[in-house]
């Protein structure tokens, strides 16, 4: 079958229109999600200031989440945080001591570990062990219409599975990132014993000099902004299963994902209002 120049010119025009429909299409179905999003984040927030003194019955939710965010990720954030802050700690003390400017190294680990490394790191950790599974169990939850029977006995689905899971995830990321910090810090200082005992001479004094004030708010700062960010991806990924558990997969599968793209916009938007 020869296909003619007119015909190909039309197929091109077609496939071009197709591309540029589906493409239209995507983009008014993202914003068009905006208003529900934003009114969804609202709820959440509102739902949280209330949520001691008004759901009971969650705080078991909240106390199950710390244990799986915040306890079963102590082990792997220590051994990330004591690797990490070590290997800064070796290779960069090496490279300032040979341009003679070893004593920035403090600097260096307050930049990296304290302020920029530990908050990332922390918000991936958590983003791949449980923005799957919030999500996941979330729509599993639709799909067996337990979503519908709590709404049917007046229990609000937000007070009582979305918040605690927020609050859980915020508080364990916060916490998770102080934790990575101190061990960021006593790790290097522990490996540079056996490593080089010079240059660990004077280190929690010298490192306490070069950490600021606004060095530690900003990382307190961005590991709420990323707990926030985290739970209410997975959360509002997991309410969007509809009916088929097919869907399931592919809403773990986006809660990770769009947690990683929100991290990323976060923490380049609090770099950049921190510079101002």
């Amino acid at each position: 079958m020869v296909i003619s120049l007119d015909q190909f010119g039309n197929l091109g025009a077609y496939l071009e229109l197709f591309v540029l429909k589906k493409i239209g299409s995507g983009v008014i179905s993202y914003f068009s999600a905006v208003p529900y999003l934003l009114g969804y984040i609202g709820r959440t927030f509102v739902s949280s200031t209330a949520f001691i003194r008004r759901v009971k019955a969650a705080r078991k939710v909240i106390i199950m989440q710390l244990l799986f965010t915040f306890i079963e990720a102590l082990p792997i954030i220590a051994v990330l945080s004591v690797s990490l802050g070590s290997a800064i700690y070796i290779i960069g003390y090496s490279f300032l001591l040979s341009i003679g400017q070893a004593s920035l190294i403090y600097n260096l680990l307050a930049l990296i570990v304290i302020r920029e490394l530990g908050p990332l790191l922390v918000a991936f950790v958590v983003t791949a062990r449980s923005a799957t599974a919030i999500a996941t169990e979330l729509g599993g939850m639709v799909t067996s219409h337990q979503i519908e029977s709590f709404v049917s006995c007046g229990i609000d689905p937000i007070a009582y599975l979305v918040v605690p899971r927020f609050l859980g995830v915020s508080l364990s990321v916060f916490f998770l990132n102080l934790y990575f910090s101190f061990c960021g810090i006593l790790g290097p200082a522990i490996i540079s014993q056996f490593v080089s005992p010079l240059a660990s001479y004077g280190y929690f004094e010298n490192l306490l000099k070069s950490v600021s004030i606004f060095t530690i708010i900003t990382s307190m700062i961005k590991s709420l902004v990323f707990g926030m960010v985290i739970s209410i991806t997975a959360t509002y990924y997991g309410f969007n299963v509809e009916r088929a558990s097919t869907e399931i997969p592919i809403a773990g599968i986006q809660a990770v994902s769009k947690s990683f793209v929100g991290i990323i916009i976060a923490d380049v938007l609090i770099i950049v209002l921190s510079s101002l």
